[in-house]
């Protein structure tokens, strides 16, 4: 698939996902399933990881959730409402679990409280003296929608708790559903139970909400302070005591091989079940640990969802097309007939690398089976060599790339082994494929974000050789745009308008901005939040100082050797120059509040129950800050167990106070 049919691909998809948005939170009347709606976002969500020149402000990737509909209050949740990563075979549990021990620094004994996936409507209640006070929608995860009277009319849901140890003040959440035989009697009015349930719950009117036979199931809190419960099972436990109804199936495990096993056996008898589940959610049991664990920006790192066996169908490959990403990545994509996979018609799938066509013998004109699982986008699972003509011949994968430069396959000196993927090298901005998708990532949302300098403008703009670096965009010919067709001086001034207003960037959109291989949002906010101002940055660049960086927590041996490869080319040091002196890129500004304030930490030696990732988010959380290396401005000097002497004797020729963990913590009370 070339470029051109992609970007008709993804725009089709986000048309797509808007309407049923609409359908959703304005009409009150969807028509599709959540299974259906969630893999429309998987989809675009995946050809945005793959293909960077793809974005749009509608992409589901942008915020967490759905923006509240217009038809009700808004409500801003007290601790948000954040989906679940999802999981789908073996190896991703084993990986949850191993970010789990890996965040706290040690292998601790878990066991996980199971709960079973309803697919329903996600609800949140507030309970103040034991009174029902006010009931809200998920809404976007930070803000939901007040459906308090529709709420109330749901006999599951109790208005009053007089029991002497329920919260004083707490938000209990759970799920709103309908079941199966009572969904028969309301299928010619909704496309499937989950719908008849959304839409029963935005009735305006609570009598028509009353007159719909939902239920709901509690399964966790948001807003909740107690030192009594220790567990989510006993939580559980507790709602139930307190007369919620809570899930028969719930659980709970210990090892990765039992969820294994409870999931393949409930998967089988799901279907039994007189309400929908489209998979099991497993929670780290223990709540002082949850605590301990946190949240990333999307989700819990001590929850996750294991998804049900995905859909998969057969179909033939029609051509194979080689797709040139901005980091220089080759990727493979089969063009298919089209074929109706779970509700959705798929015209191609990925093929990953040249190793995975090699290993499966793909070919042009094969019938291959195509699932639709834990990879976002559908991808070939097998070749039906039944059906293989005797002519076909193997796939040839291109050693050059299209711009003509030689491709090259990268060395892992972790495993020994060389990169599945083929790529263009980093040449700067001379392979024109990889220099216009740099630009477009430039621009992007979450880069500088400019309003009306799309994707295909982009690609205009680089045929007419009216841009060819990113800084070329801030001195553009708006004389020659007006001229052109489509354009005229109302859109080519709203265009120097939004240019103009991107010039004011954070440091950390800047540093994204760049199109640093391995160095994304995330990496990019840790990198600003050391570095502080642009001028430390380049100081940083300038004197290659890229090791000092490793002191960063989250920035690895990889991050490092792509910061050096990109900056060794000397027109990418040149652009960041240029564009430095162009842009107004705004400092780091530390937090005022807090315990530690203006205090630094240095961590010398391995800490007892605790990673360095979570003993720096504590130290910034109360306003202190780590540093990477001792000198007098050093306050403490943390040791752990088996500390670097250097770094001890160090402290003491400094007179820099030397502190244990204990006492560190003692700091925090």
């Amino acid at each position: 698939m070339n470029e051109s049919d992609i970007k008709k691909n993804y725009i089709k998809k986000i048309k797509e996902f808007k309407k049923h948005n609409k359908l959703y939170f304005e009409d009150n009347s969807p028509i599709i399933s959540d299974k259906e709606y969630d893999q429309i976002k998987k989809e675009i969500i995946n050809l945005e990881k793959k293909f960077s020149y793809l974005n749009s402000s509608s992409s589901p990737s942008i915020s967490l959730g759905y923006a509240p509909s217009k038809n009700f209050i808004k409500f801003k949740h007290r601790v948000k409402m954040l989906s679940l990563s999802n999981a789908f075979e073996i190896e991703d549990l084993n990986n949850f679990e191993k970010k789990i021990f890996n965040y706290l620094n040690q292998e601790i004994e878990v066991e996980y409280s199971v709960e079973p996936k309803i697919d329903g409507i996600s609800a949140s209640l507030t309970y103040k003296n034991g009174l029902l006070v006010t009931g809200t929608s998920r809404g976007d995860g930070s803000t939901g929608e007040v459906i308090t009277e529709n709420l109330k009319t749901i006999k599951d849901i109790p208005q009053k708790i007089t029991f002497k140890d329920f919260p004083k003040d707490i938000d209990i959440r759970g799920e709103v559903f309908i079941k199966k035989k009572d969904f028969n009697e309301l299928k010619d009015n909704f496309a499937n139970p989950r719908n008849a349930a959304s839409g029963s719950l935005r009735q305006k009117n609570p009598k028509e909400t009353k007159k719909i036979p939902l239920n709901f199931i509690a399964y966790t809190y948001g807003y909740f302070e107690s030192e009594n419960i220790k567990y989510q099972s006993d939580f559980l436990k507790s709602l139930k005591r307190w007369g919620f109804k809570t899930n028969d199936h719930n659980k709970v495990l210990k090892t990765i091989k039992d969820l294994e096993i409870f999931h393949k056996k409930f998967e089988n008898e799901r279907f039994d079940l007189e309400y929908d589940v489209d998979g099991l959610v497993y929670k780290v049991n223990s709540l002082e640990v949850q605590k301990r664990l946190g949240f990333t920006a999307n989700s819990p790192r001590w929850a996750i969802a294991h998804k049900f066996s995905a859909d998969s169908a057969y179909s033939q490959i029609t051509d194979i097309n080689i797709q040139v990403g901005r980091t220089g990545a080759l990727t493979p994509v089969a063009r298919i007939k089209p074929v109706n996979i779970g509700g959705v018609v798929v015209s191609n799938a990925t093929l990953h690398n040249e190793d995975e066509i090699i290993r499966k013998d793909i070919r042009l004109g094969d019938t291959v089976k195509v699932e639709r699982a834990g990879d976002v986008i559908p991808h070939v699972v097998l070749v039906d060599l039944k059906k293989r003509k005797k002519s076909s011949k193997k796939f040839v994968f291109p050693k050059k790339c299209p711009c003509g430069f030689d491709t090259i396959k990268e060395f892992n000196k972790i495993t020994k082994k060389y990169d599945a993927v083929r790529r263009c090298p980093d040449r700067g901005f001379e392979c024109e494929k990889i220099a216009v998708e740099k630009i477009k990532h430039f621009i992007s949302k979450e880069a500088l974000n400019i309003d009306g300098l799309g994707k295909k403008v982009v690609e205009k703009f680089w045929d007419l050789n009216l841009i060819r670096y990113p800084q070329d965009i801030f001195n553009l010919d708006y004389a020659k745009i007006s001229k052109l067709v489509g354009w005229g001086d109302l859109s080519v001034s709203n265009l120097k308008y939004s240019i103009d207003q991107s010039k004011k960037v954070s440091l950390d959109r800047f540093i994204y901005s760049i199109g640093i291989r391995h160095i994304g949002i995330e990496n990019s906010k840790l990198l600003a939040e050391y570095t502080k101002s642009i001028a430390n940055f380049l100081n940083f660049i300038t004197n290659k100082n890229f090791n000092e960086f490793l002191n960063i927590d989250g920035i690895g041996e990889t991050q490092i050797n792509s910061l050096k490869i990109f900056f060794e080319n000397k027109s990418n040091y040149s652009i960041i120059e240029k564009l430095s002196s162009l842009l107004n890129i705004s400092d780091i500004k530390k937090n005022k509040d807090g315990k530690l304030l203006n205090v630094t930490f240095m961590i010398t030696g391995k800490l007892v129950d605790m990673s360095r990732a979570e003993a720096k988010s504590l130290i910034e959380e109360n306003s202190g800050s780590v540093v990477s290396t001792i000198n007098k401005k050093l306050k403490y000097l943390i040791i752990g167990d088996k500390p670097t002497t250097r770094k001890v004797q160090q402290a003491k020729e400094l007179g820099i106070k030397i502190i244990s963990q204990k006492e560190w913590i003692s700091l925090l009370d």
